[in-house]
């Protein structure tokens, strides 16, 4: 087994890579997209929910890649799936009102509110209500994109918990 990892990582010169890579990013950044338009995004439903991404990891075509940015919509009277992540996130409220429960603790907000999500070595558990009946609440987030440099993980566990509502996967 270890003479194959050999053969194989024998076949690559690393150091070439770390210049391809360096190259990759500079291209990113000298042809990425600088004005992302929300009427050209998709709203996915996933098992947090309905969102809308600006920023990704795996999307490749803007000028920026050290942050993660969505949209978020919670239908009237839903919720989010719950998290546990490392925090690190801050929330500001565009429409709605409702409230974040964090570690268990109840934190209401409503539109023009900013939430700050804790960063924990141990990790947060999150997870978001719209208490409004009739109308959706919706914001944006933003984040460090340690995903590359730390791993998915981020060194808490990344786990879903619970999925929201909307979610048919």
């Amino acid at each position: 087994m270890a003479t194959d990892r050999k053969a194989k990582l024998a076949q690559t010169n690393h150091w070439d890579e770390i210049l391809a890579l360096r190259d990759r990013q500079r291209e990113q950044v000298r042809n990425g997209i600088q004005v992302i338009k929300q009427s050209e995004l998709p709203l996915e439903v996933s098992r947090q929910g309905l969102m809308r991404w600006y920023l990704h990891p795996a999307i490749k075509d803007t000028v920026l890649s050290v942050l993660l940015f969505f949209q978020q919509e919670i239908p009237p009277g839903s919720r989010s799936g719950r998290l546990k992540f490392q925090g690190g996130q801050v929330m500001l409220i565009l429409e709605g009102q409702g409230y974040t429960l964090i570690d268990g603790v109840k934190h209401p907000w409503k539109a023009g509110d900013l939430l700050n999500l804790p960063l924990r070595a141990d990790g947060i558990i999150v997870q978001h209500f719209n208490t409004d009946p009739h109308q959706p609440a919706r914001f944006v987030a933003a984040e460090p994109n340690w995903l590359e440099s730390t791993t998915v993980d981020r060194g808490c566990g990344f786990e879903q918990l619970e999925d929201a509502p909307e979610y048919r996967g």
